[in-house]
């Protein structure tokens, strides 16, 4: 049997942007495939919100599948908070 590139059942989700730019997390492979769009969910300013990204570049670092997500701003819930409550 010859073993594909990827045989790894793990691949790297770095967040290149939005508000977890700059982290990053492990995640499976679904049927050798990575997600096209995954969403995450994280406190801001005390509130928990979902956020959308979505797959774009690929790469392979020492044997590991690395993939670039984006933010999908207009599918995610609100990065800033309300200015009204802001003053409470």
């Amino acid at each position: 049997m010859s073993e594909t590139p990827h045989s790894n059942p793990e691949y790297i989700v770095e967040y290149a942007d939005g508000p977890l730019a700059g982290t990053a997390e492990r995640r499976f492979l679904v049927g050798g495939v990575v997600d096209e769009r995954i969403g995450a969910v994280a406190a801001v300013e005390g509130l928990e919100s979902v956020f959308w990204y979505v797959a774009g570049q690929e790469r392979v670092v020492n044997g590991e599948r690395h993939v670039a997500y984006h933010f999908d701003a207009p599918d995610s819930d609100p990065v800033e908070a309300d200015k009204d409550e802001e003053s409470l």
